[in-house]
């Protein structure tokens, strides 16, 4: 059914009907871009037979520099009801995904907890940018396993030139703390698959690596349940390439400013990507495969 809409941040309070409307442009519907075993992820989440990730179409920030900027701005997909989205988790389950990946799913919550009325035999992933509604996340109580959010930036500057989202810092660190709430420390089972727990994403940018330890500072002093992925691959897409400031790859000095960092801050529990992994052959195909 139609509905008010305020599951994300922005709060926008659009009608989600079957036309897009809000700032993510989406309908009441979910919209997916792929359905597919995805091993690219850090270990504990792909294993050995892939992680089962399901591209949501749409975003609630936007990133400028988004690498799936086909999908998050242009809202590339196919419209699928709840129950084939269903249909979509046991079909990948069978393909022997270690756990539901929900990728960029903030803004489809109201469906997604709809799919999720009954336990899945693997975790549930609610992959995110962090920018997540406190309320929201509390009705995922329960339902969601592990939650790997990002934490992008702590200069409101930067985050509203990149996501339009001046008070990105203040939301997603409280989003974070509620998320352990749920979860508590990280649990892995007997393969050292990830069944429990909060791994926080970083993404270090062109020019910003003192805001990147800035980011390491406060996970370490906040946040030291989670587990930190801190990574390299940048690459301009989108409106970045028309930013002289994001128009390039990170350099090796920045990158090891951050790591450092990460070193000194005693954050051993996690991943670090190699500047090596700055290559489009990491990007998943957006074709609409397992929808």
């Amino acid at each position: 059914m139609p509905y008010i809409c305020r599951d994300c941040p922005r709060a926008c309070g659009a009608l989600r009907s079957e036309t897009g409307s809000g700032f993510c442009k989406m309908g009441e519907a979910p919209v997916i871009a792929r359905a597919a075993l995805h091993f690219d992820e850090e270990p504990i989440i792909s294993g050995s037979r892939g992680s089962g990730a399901i591209f949501f179409s749409g975003c609630t920030l936007k990133c400028k520099f988004c690498q799936n900027y086909e999908v998050s701005h242009h809202g590339y997909g196919k419209r699928i009801t709840v129950h084939r989205l269903k249909e979509i988790y046991w079909e990948l389950i069978e393909q022997g995904a270690h756990n539901i990946n929900l990728v960029t799913p903030s803004h489809f919550a109201t469906a997604i907890i709809e799919s999720l009325n009954e336990p899945l035999p693997v975790p549930v992933v609610w992959n995110c940018s962090g920018y997540e509604s406190i309320d929201t996340l509390k009705r995922l109580e329960g339902k969601i396993q592990i939650y790997l959010p990002d934490l992008k930036y702590v200069s409101s500057t930067l985050s509203s030139r990149c996501s339009a989202a001046p008070d990105y810092f203040d939301t997603a660190t409280k989003a974070i703390e509620e998320m352990l709430r749920q979860t508590g420390p990280v649990e892995l089972d007997g393969n050292d698959m990830m069944k429990r727990g909060v791994m926080i994403r970083h993404l270090i940018l062109p020019n910003c690596a003192d805001d990147s330890i800035r980011v390491l500072d406060w996970i370490a002093e906040r946040a030291p349940d989670a587990w930190v992925s801190l990574m390299a691959q940048y690459l301009p897409f989108g409106e970045a390439k028309k930013i002289k400031s994001l128009n390039r790859q990170i350099t090796q000095e920045e990158y090891d400013r951050v790591f450092e960092r990460m070193v000194e801050l005693g954050l051993e529990n996690g991943f670090v990507q190699e500047l090596s992994s700055s290559d489009e052959k990491y990007i998943p195909a957006f074709d609409l495969s397992g929808v």
